[in-house]
């Protein structure tokens, strides 16, 4: 899947693509949630769809891909967890996971970010160790908020390098979002510097 794929599915379905993609994130699509992300922000940019409800159904599809984590760990409990720790693939995420809960509680669904696949691993976790799901809600949905909201302004404003900074993103984990979030603060301050100077010459 690439982001022809996503642009071809928000020419047939709207907003619903944008929604859909990040929901199933959690059955682990074949694209980055960050590239998902910041491909709103660009069809956003081109006046594909608009920019406001483009960027509350991205908002939406995080939060229901965190829900249903959540409500699967729930449901489906630890058994699916010891079967998920015997295969290879999944495994590492789930010890990674395990790390991050130990040493951080609760914050660590904010830690998780930074860490692609394990931020769709950990709400199974903390839904099976039953944290209240209020609490929950409100960590994981304030932080989405704010993750989604850095992804979208990148590709609204820097939709040209999207694969490439959704890749990077996705090799380097912290390190991605921390360029990511500098990008950002670099952008805006050239930006500002330069109209500033443009309404000095005038």
């Amino acid at each position: 899947m690439s982001i022809d794929s996503i642009l071809d599915g928000i020419h047939h379905f709207g907003y619903f693509a944008l929604f859909f993609s990040l929901w199933l994130g959690i059955v682990g699509m074949p694209i980055p949630d960050e590239v998902v992300v910041m491909t709103g922000g660009m069809v956003g940019s081109l006046r594909l769809l608009q920019t406001v409800p483009a960027y509350v159904m991205t908002y939406l599809g995080v939060v229901s891909g965190l829900s249903l984590g959540y409500i699967l760990g729930r449901v489906m409990g630890p058994h699916v967890v010891e079967r998920l720790r015997e295969k290879k693939k999944i495994a590492p995420y789930i010890q990674k996971s395990d790390r991050l809960l130990e040493k951080y509680g609760s914050f660590a669904l904010v830690i998780s970010y930074c860490f692609p696949v394990v931020r769709h691993v950990l709400p199974y976790l903390v839904g099976v160790n039953k944290m209240p799901f209020p609490k929950y809600a409100m960590i994981s949905y304030s932080t989405g908020l704010l993750w989604t909201t850095i992804y979208f302004i990148i590709g609204y404003y820097f939709g040209g390098n999207i694969e490439r900074i959704g890749n990077n993103v996705y090799k380097y984990g912290y390190y991605g979002l921390a360029a990511a979030v500098i990008f950002i603060i670099s952008a805006a301050v050239i930006k500002a510097i330069r109209k500033k100077k443009k309404v000095c010459s005038e």
